[in-house]
């Protein structure tokens, strides 16, 4: 929630110093880049929670915190990298992907486990 916070402060913040009055959201390139990585992050926030709940439940707290960790640091990256240049948010965006990818195969393996072993 805090990064969330963070991000929305930020595109606050771009407003202000870009003269942009919500609910506008196009105006200086850069402000545009901000808005737009708040609001691609603010959309995989909710798939990142269930991910990270249900990894934790079902497969093992630690594993899925260390990837949670992980993929907070990399959605901070990208949204440093966006805010930049567009291209600058690739590489982050690769490695929050695969993180997503990685706490649906620990949720799924949880849940078998969980539902079909004795």
């Amino acid at each position: 929630v805090l990064f969330l916070a963070y991000f929305t402060l930020q595109v606050i913040y771009a407003r202000r110093k870009f003269k942009i009055s919500p609910p506008e959201t196009t105006g200086h390139p850069e402000f545009e880049r901000i808005f737009r990585a708040q609001v691609n992050c603010s959309e995989y926030f909710p798939i990142f929670l269930s991910l990270l709940w249900v990894a934790g439940i079902f497969f093992h707290q630690g594993v899925a915190a260390v990837c949670g960790l992980l993929y907070l640091y990399t959605r901070f990256k990208y949204f440093q990298g966006y805010a930049v240049a567009a291209q600058g948010r690739l590489g982050p965006m690769y490695a929050s992907a695969r993180l997503l990818w990685l706490l649906l195969g620990l949720a799924v393996t949880g849940l078998l486990a969980h539902f079909l072993l004795p």
